[in-house]
């Protein structure tokens, strides 16, 4: 697998692409990325961010950073969003680079803690991420597990 991960503020060509890829894996509307990637190119705050891993011309993984990722505890922030490997990708190590890639962006800029919200229990904690506590997201009935990182 021969891939770079970019952070689309530093290539903007990317934007529309992205933000198609984003929304057609997690069905949020595409303007929503849109928006938030805009937001990132002010450089008015490191908050959001967004990257893709791109192997050739094709897109084979993403990960956003959001303020919240659409659940209760508003005070929980920055929040890692949108992780995604395509499915001939995964188990290669992919998502564990796009999680190093975002935490060592923020770490660089003085973030402290980032969190995430998930239904996975096992896979997070690999990357030395903790289970913090259980969250409510906008429109589910069942709680998710809330991880949070040290940087």
């Amino acid at each position: 697998m021969n891939y770079s991960i970019i952070k689309i503020k530093e290539n903007t060509r990317l934007k529309n692409t992205a933000a198609e890829w984003f929304h057609k894996k997690w069905n949020i509307p595409t303007k929503a990325y849109l928006d938030s990637m805009e937001e990132s190119f002010r450089g008015e705050s490191v908050v959001p961010a967004w990257y893709v891993a791109v192997e050739g011309s094709q897109i084979i993984g993403g990960i956003g950073v959001i303020e919240n990722d659409f659940h209760d505890r508003k005070d929980l922030t920055p929040n890692i969003c949108a992780v995604y490997v395509e499915e001939e990708y995964r188990c290669q190590g992919l998502a564990g680079k796009l999680l190093e890639t975002v935490c060592n962006d923020m770490m660089q800029n003085e973030i402290k803690m980032i969190y995430l919200v998930t239904a996975h229990a096992g896979f997070y904690e690999r990357y030395g991420w903790e289970l913090l506590c259980e969250v409510h997201c906008d429109g589910e009935t069942k709680p998710s597990r809330m991880y949070r990182k040290r940087l």
